[in-house]
């Protein structure tokens, strides 16, 4: 879609989600969804795109409908489904019921010392610079640190993990050519298959308290999960724990050095971060959507939804939504009945939400703490991905200590 067309098309209803200019700010892209094409069609691939809140959520809550056992449609390099993913209820509950509780409010709260300890380790390091690329230097290391301890995993092996999920999530990143597309998912895919076979086996032999080790041992109706099951399981566990938190913390850091009005509001009253942590979850909303196969025929807006069809649910979107959101352009930390659907829901509700909130409240106590008036280096312009809006380039700068 060149510069020329605007996006979306009215006329058309197409809607370049890849685009740069969307990736770097995307509410005037979904404002013009909601209003003009509520039932928008893909550039790439001209899958149905669903934008605002009452039908994102209904189909979100309907996997009958609109189902994640997409492993056919949309292949990430997998030889079979994610789990839990990319499978619907039953099944997929009954793996949740053993996951769940390894990402409980509770286990989380245990591990935030070390997220708090590694945050001011990681400031420590570039604070009398008195700049830093955030991207690199802490939005990417912090939450990584911890989901690899969590999985038990060496922090050595980060740069290989990185470029693998980014293969896979981003390929649009080395190619917008589908096929080639594919060819990179298909040897990252291979990678982590190969890499976490290893891992299975060693677990097996000498397990720990970790994740995996964890996975060996748990059992379903009596039986312990299959070599195969717990492969799918760490596929998905190791793009979401690399990438997800990355992506929203650098988001929410963007806006707060460009906005430093908010930006003062939780230096001068911290109390106000966990609501600034789900304001920003809703405004910027990195993982702007998620893909679900049309299993019946259904009609919406006037639109027919075919049984195979893939079709994207515009979270970002619905989160912006004037019909759900009083206000909705308005950025308010103290925000009442912020319903926003950034970690998702129903049965496929995210995972790892109660992980994601403590490290992102964490990271933003500790930052300003620390480094309370911050803003983007003069002359330069930070950059976007689409698809995840990970900011993966944000200089900062801030005046040096005395």
């Amino acid at each position: 879609m060149s510069d020329a067309v605007p996006n979306p098309n009215p006329e058309t209803g197409m809607v370049n989600l890849f685009d740069a200019e969307y990736a770097r700010c995307p509410q005037p892209v979904y404002r013009a969804l909601r209003s003009q094409c509520p039932v928008a069609r893909q550039v790439f691939g001209n899958g149905p795109v669903l934008s605002r809140y009452e039908d994102v959520i209904w189909a979100l809550r309907h996997p009958e409908i609109f189902s994640s056992a997409m492993d056919l449609q949309i292949k990430l390099g997998t030889e079979r489904p994610m789990i839990p993913q990319q499978i619907d209820p039953p099944a997929q509950t009954r793996y949740r019921k053993i996951l769940d509780p390894r990402f409980s409010r509770k286990r989380m709260a245990e591990i935030e010392p070390d997220v708090r300890r590694h945050a001011g380790e990681l400031i420590d390091r570039f604070i009398d610079r008195g700049e830093c690329e955030f991207d690199h230097e802490f939005a990417v290391p912090l939450p990584c640190h911890a989901f690899l301890s969590l999985m038990g995993l060496p922090q050595s092996e980060l740069g290989h993990f990185l470029a693998i999920k980014d293969d896979i999530i981003r390929p649009h990143m080395k190619s917008l050519d589908l096929e080639e597309m594919g060819r990179i998912r298909e040897r990252a895919g291979h990678g982590i298959y190969e890499y976490f076979g290893r891992v299975v086996d060693e677990r097996r032999r000498a397990p720990g308290d970790d994740l995996v080790s964890y996975l060996c041992q748990a059992e379903i109706d009596g039986e312990r999960l299959t070599r195969n099951e717990i492969l799918d399981i760490c596929f998905l566990m190791i793009l979401a724990g690399l990438d997800t938190v990355t992506a929203t913390l650098g988001c929410n850091v963007a806006f707060l050095a460009s906005n430093p009005a908010h930006r003062e509001q939780l230096v001068r009253d911290p109390a106000l971060i966990p609501g600034a942590v789900e304001e920003l979850l809703r405004w910027e909303t990195p993982v702007t959507g998620v893909p679900r196969v049309v299993k019946r025929e259904v009609e919406i807006h006037g639109a027919t939804l075919k049984p195979g069809e893939l079709v994207t649910l515009l979270i970002g979107a619905s989160n912006t939504d004037e019909g759900e959101f009083s206000d909705p352009e308005l950025v308010d930390f103290a925000r009442e009945r912020n319903r926003h659907v950034a970690f998702g829901s129903g049965p496929h509700r995210c995972l790892g939400s109660h992980l994601a909130r403590m490290e992102l409240e964490v990271a933003l106590e500790e930052w300003h703490r620390r480094i309370p008036e911050y803003r983007v280096k003069p002359g330069e312009l930070p950059r976007y991905s689409p698809g995840i809006r990970e900011v993966q380039y944000l200089p900062l700068v801030w005046d040096r200590r005395a």
